[in-house]
């Protein structure tokens, strides 16, 4: 499972979704490869950021759907699943968590 850093704020995206596309594109791969559908990204360790992040995570679904994968993102910080909601996107990025609720 791929991981979130601590921080992803607004200044750190650019570098960060270099290197994020880079390993989303070679697991994607690999999950093809093993017959499997989905990618999986972790957030648990994410503490300090802002409404970038969510760019980023749409940037890594859209890649995802762009490789015939799905991304599923795990150990969501309740900040963060709040943020999905105001901005509108919590379906688009945990679409289980916003039929649950």
């Amino acid at each position: 499972m791929l991981q979130l850093p601590a921080t992803v704020r607004m200044n750190e995206v650019p570098a960060l979704w270099i290197s994020l596309r880079a390993s989303l594109r070679a697991e994607a791969a690999q999950v093809k490869n093993a017959a499997g559908t989905e990618v999986h990204i972790g957030a648990g360790e994410l503490q300090q950021f802002d409404s970038a992040v969510l760019t980023l995570l749409l940037s890594a679904a859209r890649l995802c759907a762009d490789e015939a994968v799905q991304l599923r993102l795990h150990q969501l910080p309740p900040k963060l699943q709040e943020l999905g909601r105001v901005y509108g996107v919590a379906e688009l990025l945990w679409p289980e968590l916003v039929a649950s609720a």
